[in-house]
């Protein structure tokens, strides 16, 4: 669980001699360290909330780092997944995250939100990591969202003057709301989502799991609108086509 986590990278952080010096400014600050934060204007920069949370953070209080934990653990790791072989290593990914961001929190400028400086952290640990284990993940694909030749939606779903053959699949009765409720539908979406390329996991997970903002996926994946926008849109079509699947299948009594 979170909490466990919160406890466990809490209790075994250095204790800090002195407080770290209150936050700065993000107007008046120098530039970020490269793959650090964002270029100014490119995100949302850090609110009240993110620098009443730095402050507290400065001090080191543990309360704040365990509230830290428990609210993005869980994105990391299902984050580190997509580029790591296995749950262990992305455990560890994570970890070496939470350790970077205890380093480098006199390097926050407030630029981007906490959020978004943290997952950045973490996905440039993570493409680290699995090129150190040879794992062979195209990590071209996500600067690249015209890799794959496959389009989102069939072409034989299209009539000739371009309107729908074959109609996305009405969710009256069986809306989404009542799907999402059944297990197997959770479960069949878990699968669905460990099927996709590993850039369009990765949008995915960021804009609807996790319910960041387009240029926030922008800057931690380093990926251009466009290719967000594509990825994003592949993602979710072919989700749907596997939900759609699963409402047309005959169901059993």
């Amino acid at each position: 669980m979170a909490s466990t986590a919160a406890a466990r990278y809490v209790s075994s952080s250095q204790p800090r001699s002195q407080p770290l010096p209150p936050a700065k400014p993000a107007t008046a600050a120098p530039a970020p360290a490269p793959g650090l934060e964002a270029a100014e204007g490119s995100t949302p920069r850090a609110g009240a909330a993110d620098l009443a949370l730095l402050a507290r953070l400065r001090l080191g209080d543990e309360a704040a780092f365990a509230e830290l934990i428990d609210q993005h653990h869980g994105a990391l790791l299902r984050l580190a997944l997509v580029f790591v072989a296995n749950r262990a290593m992305a455990e560890e990914v994570v970890q070496e995250t939470w350790s970077a961001v205890l380093v480098g929190l006199d390097a926050f400028e407030g630029r981007s939100s906490l959020k978004t400086w943290i997952f950045r952290i973490l996905t440039n640990r993570a493409k680290t990591r699995a090129v150190r284990e040879g794992r062979t993940v195209s990590f071209s694909a996500f600067g690249n969202a015209d890799l794959e030749s496959s389009p989102a939606v069939a072409a034989e779903r299209f009539r000739p003057d371009g309107r729908w053959s074959s109609p996305p699949e009405p969710w009256d009765e069986e809306t989404p709301e009542r799907l999402m409720l059944r297990r197997e539908i959770v479960d069949l979406i878990s699968a669905a989502l460990d099927d996709l390329p590993a850039a369009q996991r990765a949008v995915v997970l960021l804009r609807d799991v996790d319910g960041l903002e387009s240029a926030e996926v922008c800057n931690i994946l380093r990926i251009s609108e466009t290719n967000q926008r594509v990825l994003h849109h592949r993602a979710r079509s072919k989700l749907r086509r596997t939900l759609e699947e699963y409402v047309g299948a005959p169901r059993r009594c």
